[in-house]
C-alpha cells in the first residue's frame, strides 16, 4: 500500500465506506481506515441489536455503489405500511401506505453490520481504494492539503484530503479546530430485540406518549426491534430490571399491537444529543455524517442523511477532479455543504419540533396534535408529501439517490 492518498477517509462504517466505493474506479487514490472488522454474517446468527431504517433514497445511493446484492443476500426487512397515533388512541392511528404511491415499500429495516460488511465487500473490487482494517489511529496532524495520519503500528499515511466519517467524537474535526453547536435532549432511546409470536410484518409503527414515542420496527422471521424512548432515570431504572421484569414492562408499556412476545433477545439504551458542526470543511478536510451532524433518532433519519451525504461529497469530488481542480479546495468543498447543510439543518429543525410537540402533555399541544395526524390521514396531498419525506425522495438530490426508473 502506497503512504500518500488524495484523500484519507477516516471511518469505514457505513457513510465512509459508501464514500468509498462511490469513488471506486476513478482516477483518485483512497485510503479508507477503519479499527475495527465486522464480525462475518450467518444466517443462523439473531439480529444485531443496532438496526437502521433505510428510505428508498438510501437504497438507490446503495445500488448506485454496488453494495446493495450483498445487502439483499443476507437479510433485510421491507415494510410497505408506517401507523403513528396518540397514546391510548389507536383507533384513529393515521396510516400510511406505500400503495397510495405505486411503489411495493416505502423502506427496509436492515442491521447496520450488514450493511457495512456489504460495502467493504464491494471495496476490494476497485484497485485505487486502500482499506486498513483493523487500524488504530494514533495520532492525526491536519495540515491543509498534506494532512498526516499515524497509525499506532507506526505508518504514516498522507492525504491531500481528509474525510472525517469517524462519528460524532470525530477526531478529525478536532484535529481541524471545527467546533459544534450541541445540547442534550435529557432523553435517551431503549432498544430491545425480541422475538415475537407472529410472522414478519410489514408495518413500521409510533405510538407517542408524554415522555416519548415507542416504536416498532420489524425484522426479517418474527423478529422485531423496539424502541422505547424516556427520561435517563426511567431508562436507567428499566435496563436494572431482570429479564422477566423487563418483558413484564414491556407488555404493559406497549400497545396491544404489539402482540405477544416469545423472547427477549438483547437490549441496550443510549442518551440523544444534538449536535451540528459549525462548518462543514476548510481547505483539506470536510466532514459528513455523525462527524458534521447528530440528529434526534425518531423518525430515524441519521443513517439516511448520512448517506445523503456520502453520495454528494461523492459527487463534488468526482466532478471536480473531472475538471482539474483540487479537490483539496475550499472551493470544491464549499459546493458539498452548500448542497447539504441547509437540509440538515431542516432535517434537524423538524424532528426537534416533532420532538418538542409529541413529548408533551399539554392540552394544546394534543389538540395541534390531533389536528395535525387527522389532516394527513385525510388529506391526499398532505399524506403523499409524508411518505416521500419518509422515503428520502423530498428536496434536492444527488444523482445517486434518485429513482433509476
Amino acid at each position: 500500500m502506497d503512504s500518500k492518498y488524495d484523500l484519507i477517509i477516516v471511518g469505514g462504517g457505513m457513510v465512509g465506506a459508501t464514500i468509498a466505493c462511490a469513488l471506486g474506479g476513478s482516477q483518485l487514490k483512497v485510503a479508507v481506515l477503519e479499527y475495527k472488522h465486522p464480525s462475518a454474517f450467518s444466517p443462523e446468527q439473531e439480529h444485531d441489536l443496532r438496526v437502521s431504517a433505510l428510505s428508498v433514497a438510501s437504497v438507490n445511493i446503495l445500488k448506485s455503489v454496488g453494495a446493495w446484492d450483498g445487502i439483499a443476500s443476507r437479510r433485510m426487512c421491507p415494510y410497505s405500511r408506517m401507523k403513528v397515533w396518540e397514546q391510548d388512541e389507536e383507533r384513529a392511528a393515521t396510516e400510511f401506505d406505500s400503495l397510495a404511491l405505486n411503489r411495493s415499500e416505502l423502506g427496509f429495516i436492515v442491521e447496520n453490520r450488514i450493511i457495512q460488511l456489504s460495502l467493504l465487500e464491494r471495496l476490494k473490487a476497485f484497485d485505487n481504494i486502500d482499506l486498513y482494517c483493523p487500524a488504530i489511529t494514533e495520532s492525526i496532524e491536519y495540515v491543509p492539503g498534506a494532512s498526516v495520519v499515524r497509525l499506532s503500528d507506526g505508518r504514516e499515511l498522507i492525504g491531500k484530503l481528509l474525510v472525517a466519517a469517524d462519528g460524532g467524537e470525530s477526531r478529525v474535526r478536532q484535529a481541524a479546530g471545527i467546533g459544534v453547536t450541541k445540547w442534550d435532549y435529557e432523553q435517551c432511546a431503549l432498544v430491545a430485540s425480541v422475538i415475537t409470536d407472529y410472522g414478519q410484518q410489514d408495518i413500521t409503527w409510533q405510538q407517542f406518549t408524554p415522555t416519548g414515542p415507542l416504536a416498532f420496527l420489524p425484522l426479517s422471521g418474527n423478529r422485531a426491534s423496539l424502541v422505547w424512548y424516556n427520561t435517563p432515570a426511567e431508562v436507567k431504572r428499566l435496563m436494572a430490571c431482570d429479564d422477566d421484569a423487563f418483558m413484564a414492562q414491556l407488555v404493559e408499556a406497549f400497545p396491544a399491537s404489539l402482540g405477544s412476545l416469545d423472547c427477549l433477545l438483547e437490549r441496550g439504551f443510549f442518551p440523544l444529543k444534538r449536535q451540528h458542526a459549525q462548518q462543514y470543511y476548510k481547505e483539506g478536510v470536510v466532514l459528513t455524517g455523525d462527524a458534521a451532524h447528530m440528529i434526534h433518532p425518531l423518525a430515524g433519519q441519521g443513517v439516511n442523511i448520512g448517506l445523503l451525504d456520502a453520495a454528494s461529497l461523492a459527487e463534488v469530488l468526482l466532478e471536480a477532479d473531472l475538471r482539474r481542480e483540487s479537490i483539496a479546495e475550499e472551493a470544491v468543498l464549499s459546493r458539498y455543504e452548500k448542497q447539504r447543510r441547509q437540509h440538515n439543518l431542516m432535517m434537524m429543525q423538524v424532528m426537534d419540533s416533532f420532538y418538542r410537540v409529541f413529548s408533551n402533555d399539554l392540552l394544546p399541544l394534543k389538540v395541534m396534535r390531533n389536528i395535525g395526524l387527522g389532516l394527513a390521514a385525510r388529506v391526499t396531498p398532505a399524506k403523499n408529501k409524508v411518505m416521500q419525506f419518509a422515503m428520502g425522495l423530498e428536496g434536492r438530490l444527488p444523482e445517486m439517490a434518485k429513482d433509476r426508473s
